[in-house]
């Protein structure tokens, strides 16, 4: 016996508050080797067996842990987490008030999470074996003779033990391949390929019997083509099956062996290498900025606030160069819907294979090998959206955040992590420098840039000086009057007119998807709303039915009123697919690409109508807000809003500033190249001062005008925010359980701190359970934000009903 045991601390699989802390388990001597910080474990938990995750390392006498359990056995031979991403998971957690569990699962790849099964295979390029011990070598001929064989029945037979595999694995002479369900998260094609010259296989050609015509094709094939090649392009190009080729394999006339592959969604394409391109003097004095910081090894912040069209994915690119050959690492961030095939072109054309993709229209498989490309080392950038801010790099150098000011960087489940406040924490384990690219920044970004906390660097013009494009807002209350009553005012529908005719393309945005957004009797006034949900169900007419867009509920159109029986039902509001139908109404023959939700739900669709649209198959785009950022068409000449005042009036206090943002966003697609733009804006509040200095193209004044209204009102950047959302399928408990959190974190009132409501949230019911919400607006500067977080800790020990769920969701600036 040891004198001294080998402790892991671990935290397992059991998402509760009695289980959210590290317990400790013996860590015997055959895992010694395996057991690292970051590694998914098998223990057992009471009863049973749980997985969990190792978040330390330590040691204690022997003699005063008798009673310690032992870990069963390590899921993986390389860790998915690196210690750097345990202390992240312990910073989540705390700072945003989940479990420690959901905050370690969070950086996993979901492929990791089912239920699996560990098979050992013989590596494809093993080298010879003859010159292992005797053990050694007959564990690879058995593993060989069997294709593949479990991992823990290997480790049964007389003189296996797992340093010996550990050891075969890392020699590339044993493969560990997991399975989940049905699927394998390790890929592998059988290559083929002649085992004799050409002369000797048409002299075995000889003596193949005439009828076995299969046989033949596939000598034939290797006669003139002896190069080796996959299995099915060359069961495909020979049109036989896998059998026939291993009767010629066991002749001894072909060879054929499994090899590793990766799942690439990007195999199919042909990026051609592009070199940097020249930088105007704006962009060097931005790169030069961000090289200093990369140079100094120190956490720095940089905000880039760039105008649309003004160059900064080639700042981008350049900065990455340069910290890839300082030996370091970069993580590209982009909003979701401006990760489109554009922008992975570019960073493939100059970075190549250097490169991994991590988003969500990949498969599970592909995602998995993307990440075991980071995880490996095997490339040094990572582009992707939200989730990708965890790629499991070691020697971070530079992560960008491009559209710094997109809400998609804030996760909506458990754990509510900003994916740019997560970036700078991991920037100050790294002493790394993040670079947040907008030309419409966050209020906050621009406040702590313009307050000194961030570094603030502008690209006030365009490249190559291309002007702004023509901004017209049309009131179409006016358009109203004057009696027009069409979705389109006669300013756009005369600039689309002239811009097809001229053989240009537009851009329509209409952030509502849908035809219409609400049913109503005009006879009793009833709208038909979705019975799990208060909101009401939007028309599509595609296939005539009424859909919830938050539960997903779906029915046929009444022919009737359910209310009253009344047979006057029509359609209100307007979202992408009746613009679509008017378009087609009004200028019969334009050629249209709609892109919404409804669109690009398959995989490959939001590329292939992308690509179609770039190739000068359509004359106009239209979509919601995935259209408004990220494109770069040449011939795009036309943006046109059909509705600016959408989002204007949501019970969001940001909501003027997203207006500004998607307005100015969009209008930043025309006019990126040689020919000028224009771009209409229609609204029913063309005073507003959002659409208004949108328009004009005034920044500063907007940011001004924005940063008065929110000190005014205390809200960020001069506040923190805690909001806490409760639900319940009962309303009168949820009322009163709404109402013990609020006089809970109202007592002893502390410093700096205001406890509004508790209130109806936005959606009072939402998939059968209703819905309020207590907002808790805190200083930042004060030293009552730390007892702040206990109390709302505290709201699980008052709040003790099993059908009530709550969250705590943290927006704001977090120090």
């Amino acid at each position: 016996m040891r004198a001294d045991r080998r402790i892991a601390r671990v935290i397992v699989d059991v998402p509760s508050k009695e289980t959210d802390r590290p317990f400790d388990y013996e860590v015997p001597d055959s895992l010694l080797a395996d057991t690292e910080i970051g590694s998914r474990v098998k223990v057992p938990f009471g009863p049973r067996t749980v997985m969990g995750y190792v978040v330390d390392l330590t040691t204690a006498p022997s003699a005063s842990l008798t009673r310690l359990k032992a870990i069963i056995d390590v899921l993986d031979v390389t860790p998915p987490l690196t210690p750097e991403l345990v202390r992240l998971a312990f910073w989540l957690s705390e700072v945003y008030l989940c479990r420690k569990i959901t905050a370690l699962h969070a950086m996993v790849p979901a492929v990791l999470k089912g239920r699996y099964q560990r098979m050992l295979r013989v590596h494809p390029h093993t080298p010879p074996a003859t010159a292992l011990p005797d053990a050694e070598r007959r564990l690879i001929e058995r593993i060989e003779s069997k294709q593949e064989v479990p991992l823990s029945q290997a480790l049964t037979w007389p003189g296996v033990n797992r340093t010996i595999i550990r050891r075969l694995i890392r020699e590339k002479r044993l493969l560990l391949v997991e399975h989940v369900g049905d699927r394998a998260t390790l890929r592998t094609v059988t290559w083929v390929k002649p085992a004799l010259s050409p002369d000797e296989l048409s002299r075995c050609l000889a003596d193949i019997p005439t009828r076995a015509v299969r046989q033949r094709a596939v000598l034939e094939h290797f006669i003139h083509h002896p190069e080796e090649i996959p299995l099915p392009d060359l069961l495909s190009r020979a049109g036989t099956t896998r059998s026939v080729v291993g009767k010629l394999v066991e002749k001894g006339w072909l060879t054929w062996e499994e090899r590793e592959v990766y799942r690439d969604p990007y195999g199919e394409h042909a990026f051609e290498h592009k070199p940097p391109l020249p930088l105007t003097d704006q962009q060097q004095q931005a790169l030069d900025t961000i090289l200093s910081a990369l140079n100094s090894n120190k956490e720095r912040t940089i905000l880039l606030h760039g105008v649309t069209g003004s160059g900064k994915t080639e700042v981008y690119l350049q900065a990455i160069d340069a910290t890839i050959r300082q030996g370091k690492q970069a993580i590209v961030l982009v909003p979701e819907i401006s990760l489109t095939p554009q922008m992975v072109k570019r960073f493939k054309e100059r970075f190549g294979s250097d490169v991994a993709v991590l988003h969500s229209g990949l498969s599970d498989g592909e995602r998995y090998d993307e990440w075991r490309k980071i995880r490996s080392g095997e490339v040094r950038v990572a582009i992707g959206a939200r989730s990708a801010i965890f790629a499991p790099f070691e020697q971070l150098g530079l992560i960008v955040i491009d559209e710094e000011h997109e809400s998609s960087y804030k996760q909506e489940e458990q754990p509510k992590y900003h994916a740019r406040d997560v970036a700078l924490w991991r920037a100050r384990e790294h002493g790394a420098t993040v670079v947040l690219g907008s030309a419409t920044p966050a209020v906050e970004s621009y406040f702590l840039a313009r307050t000194g906390v961030y570094e603030w660097v502008t690209l006030p013009q365009r490249v190559n000086n291309r002007p702004f494009p023509t901004v017209d807002v049309v009131d179409m209350r006016e358009e109203l009057r004057q009696g027009n009553r069409s979705l389109f005012s006669r300013k756009l529908r005369t600039s689309l007119t002239q811009c097809v005719e001229r053989g240009e393309q537009a851009v329509l945005l209409l952030n509502r998807r849908g035809y219409s957004t609400f049913v109503l009797c005009r006879d009793c006034g009833e709208a038909m709303t979705c019975p799990h949900c208060d909101i009401s169900l939007t028309y599509h007419q595609t296939n005539r039915t009424l859909r919830c867009h938050y539960c997903g509920y779906a029915t046929q159109v009444p022919s009737t009123c359910p209310a009253c029986s009344g047979k006057h039902i029509r359609y209100f509001g307007t979202g992408t697919q009746r613009v679509e139908e008017e378009l087609a109404r009004l200028f019969p023959g334009i050629r249209v690409i709609r892109m919404d939700v409804d669109t690009t739900n398959r995989k490959g669709a939001h590329e292939r109508l992308l690509k179609a649209f770039g190739s000068g198959q359509a004359d106009v785009l239209l979509g919601t807000q995935m259209i408004a950022k990220g494109l770069d068409f040449p011939r795009v000449t036309l943006v046109g809003v059909i509705a600016a005042d959408t989002s204007l009036y949501l019970p969001d206090f940001r909501a003027a500033e997203r207006t500004f943002q998607l307005l100015m966003q969009v209008s930043g697609r025309a006019g990126r190249h040689q020919l000028p733009g224009r771009v209409v804006i229609q609204t029913y509040n063309p005073e507003h001062y959002s659409v208004d200095l949108a328009a004009r193209y005034e920044v500063e004044s907007f940011y001004r005008q924005e940063c008065r209204l929110r000190k005014q009102h205390r809200y960020p950047p001069f506040c923190g925010l805690f909001t806490v959302l409760l639900t319940h399928p009962d309303r009168a408990a949820l009322m009163r359980s709404a109402h013990q959190a609020a006089i809970r974190l109202q007592q002893d009132q502390l410093p700096g701190v205001e406890v509004l409501g508790p209130v109806p949230a936005p959606i009072p019911r939402l998939k059968d359970r209703y819905r309020m919400q207590v907002m808790v607006k805190y200083n930042v500067e004060t030293d009552s934000v730390t007892d702040l977080m206990r109390r709302l800790s505290e709201l699980e020990d008052i709040l003790d009903d099993p059908r009530l769920k709550w969250s705590v969701d943290r927006d704001g600036r977090i120090d």
